[in-house]
């Protein structure tokens, strides 16, 4: 038999990837066999034109028997089998001719780089895949999905030695999103499993695979419970124990049961103590947990960790960058805002893609509160030199409601042009987004330019008209207004956005004024201490409008935008139509966004009035709020009053003991306070 690699191939409707596959072994194999399970696209015409021997196979469900037929056709010496989805890798031409030269190899194991995730965002995960083995006659593939060739191969020579072949690497696209949901892979491959269980329900190696299906179909408690099942009484030197036991970790962790998931960490790292991945997700579930002094000790071993080897198929990040964030978020945790910018810088420049640690660091910078600032600290630190990079700190300060930031780096960038006028034909969420900022920048005329873009058929046209309206409120043109509504209800508007829209069209002249200030004074020495059940209602009325969640956000982004132009009045008086109910609910959320925009006094009020009616979760918040309102205003006993009782609701915050240490730190060097 000639000695010679032949490439060997199952396929099906693989047009769009085959191509890239086939290309990549040019030159490399000597013969390419290609089994077609019932394509109705291009792809056989794609692989005969790469010179593949090409026959059709009827599915039967059973991807052994697709392999096998190919095996059946092959004359090399060596088979190289590879999905449409893959490429071939080499560090040098001859990598292959190298490996395959040695005697002593039955068979090799290649790296296979896995990309995951989607187009906007993808990472890699390695790991090793048998795929390289000498062409024996009584060599065959067994099992229905995720065939297996090693344990037949060991079969039939027992003395049969497999190594991991050096300088050859498999890219592999076909855990990306949309390749995944295009062939609905998750479904399927559960499917031939679970049948294929049903005749072999001992086959450890199988029970892996089913567990793994399930946890890529989100359903994570039974992903749990067949991986544990397929690791009891595993051999420790079985190649793929490492990958089951951080699955394992995970489906516990995605579950919800992070103590589970910490307890089979500590025993994975019994067994292999140099494993980065269970020392991060380890970190994760402490932190889950509340246990930050172990979580920062788990992710600092984690980033101490070598190189890791192949067979444990590491996740990219979780040595460097992934640790660095979340030791970040441990910092801000324990209130040192320093400490969490020196970490997320580390994960930037251990990775300038990671975009949430760049988001962290535009959130601590404050850029809706001082802009000046914060583009000099973003511009001094980062290399904001492409449009990509303008345009991505653009929307973080967007999302930060830092619109005047937000539209400079837009505007200058490259994309932009020299002037805002040049997106005006842009009727899409870049040019939204601008539109917003404009109306920010009571640059009104500009925003209709653009807004006045989008037509009824687009599925923006909703919120471009929602500003459009909010722009002519702003105004004071109320016929606008109206016309505007009409057009909004013709487009079949959810009850939520129907009740806040019609408020926001509500004249001023019709609202409720913003009420006179009680008696009770928060920011007096004699306000109720820390807070009365009988306080008076501020805001709000029986009979006045109930919101659901929808609702209530909607309300909430208004409200900001109104109060970042300065018009805290106007949202006293739209807040005063909202039900009591509605606002005992809610009455945190409302309360900080006025306190994100400098109004403690209505802050106060609404914090004050929200924990008289509704003693839920967000308690322990609330007083930590009024605590730091009155800290601000020197009033010692009072702020220390909220600050216990936000640790008696939630004693394990750490942000509400350093608080009130701080508080009595302060105190001491001044008492008069």
């Amino acid at each position: 038999m000639e000695k010679k690699i032949s490439l060997c191939m199952v396929v099906k409707d693989e047009a769009k990837q085959l191509g890239r596959c086939l290309k990549s072994v040019q030159g490399v194999v000597q013969e390419i066999i290609v089994i077609d399970t019932g394509s109705t696209d291009t792809t056989r015409e794609i692989a005969a034109s790469f010179g593949a021997l090409v026959k059709s196979f009827p599915w039967n469900d059973d991807f052994s028997a697709a392999r096998n037929a190919s095996l059946a056709l092959a004359s090399g010496e060596w088979i190289l089998f590879l999905d449409a989805d893959e490429e071939l890798s080499l560090a040098d031409s001859g990598a292959l001719d190298q490996i395959t030269a040695q005697e002593e190899a039955d068979g090799y194991f290649i790296k296979i780089i896995n990309y995951v995730g989607n187009t906007g965002w993808t990472e890699t995960c390695p790991d090793l895949v048998f795929r390289l083995f000498r062409h024996r006659p009584d060599y065959h593939f067994r099992g229905a999905v995720h065939e297996q060739i090693t344990g037949v191969i060991l079969e039939h020579n027992d003395q049969a030695k497999f190594q991991i072949a050096d300088g050859v690497e498999i890219i592999h696209y076909g855990y990306l999103d949309e390749v995944i949901q295009e062939k609905d892979k998750k479904k399927r491959n559960l499917s031939l499993i679970e049948k294929e269980l049903s005749r072999s329900p001992e086959d450890r190696l199988l029970r892996y695979h089913y567990g793994v299906e399930l946890f890529r179909a989100e359903r994570y408690l039974e992903a749990a419970q067949e991986l544990t099942t397929a690791a009891n009484g595993i051999d420790p030197n079985t190649i793929y124990l490492p990958k089951l036991l951080r699955y394992i970790v995970i489906a516990h962790q995605n579950s919800g049961h992070p103590g589970e998931g910490l307890e089979v960490a500590g025993l994975g790292l019994q067994l292999f103590p140099d494993y980065a991945d269970l020392y991060y997700y380890a970190g994760l579930l402490s932190l889950e947990l509340k246990h930050y002094g172990r979580a920062q000790e788990f992710l600092e071993k984690a980033s101490a960790m070598p190189e890791q080897p192949p067979q444990y198929a590491s996740f990219s990040g979780v040595r460097s960058f992934r640790c660095y964030y979340h030791l970040a978020v441990i910092a801000e945790t324990f209130l040192d805002e320093e400490q969490a910018l020196k970490f997320y810088l580390a994960a930037l420049q251990n990775n300038p893609d990671f975009t949430p640690a760049l988001e962290n660091i535009v959130r601590i910078l404050k850029p809706r509160e001082d802009p000046v600032y914060a583009k000099a600290c973003l511009d001094k630190t980062f290399v904001l030199d492409t449009v990509k990079a303008r345009h991505t700190v653009a929307e973080m300060c967007f999302r930060q409601n830092a619109y005047s930031l937000a539209l400079q780096y837009w505007q200058d960038s490259d994309a932009l042009g020299k002037n805002i006028q040049s997106l005006i034909p842009m009727a899409d969420e870049l040019g939204l987004r601008q539109a917003i900022c404009l109306i920010q920048a009571e640059r009104y005329f500009e925003a209709f330019k653009i807004l006045n873009g989008f037509m009824p058929d687009h599925s923006l046209y909703p919120l471009a008209k929602l500003n459009t309206l909010l722009a002519f409120r702003l105004l004071g043109n109320m016929r606008k207004v109206r016309s505007t509504m009409a057009e909004l209800r013709l487009l079949g508007l959810s009850e939520d956005t129907e009740k806040v829209l019609t408020l926001i069209s509500t004249p001023d002249s019709a609202l409720t004024p913003e009420p006179t200030l009680p008696k009770w004074d928060p920011l007096s020495p004699s306000t109720p201490y820390p807070f009365q059940p009988n306080i008076p209602p501020l805001l709000g009325n029986p009979s006045g409008m109930t919101l659901g969640s929808d609702g209530v956000a909607l309300l909430i982004d208004v409200l900001q935008r109104l109060l970042a132009l300065n018009k805290p009045n106007l949202v006293f008086a739209l807040l005063s139509a909202v039900n009591l109910e509605t606002l005992a609910q809610h009455g945190l959320n409302f309360a900080q966004v006025f306190l994100a925009h400098g109004f403690k006094v209505k802050a106060d009020y609404l914090l004050q009035s929200y924990l008289a009616r509704s003693q839920d979760e967000g308690s322990a918040e609330a007083c930590f709020l009024l605590a730091e309102i009155y800290r601000e205003t020197d009033r010692f006993s009072e702020a220390e009053g909220y600050y216990r009782h936000a640790l008696a609701y939630e004693p394990s915050v750490p942000k509400y003991y350093l608080r009130l240490n701080d508080l009595y730190s302060t105190h001491a060097l001044n008492p008069r306070l």
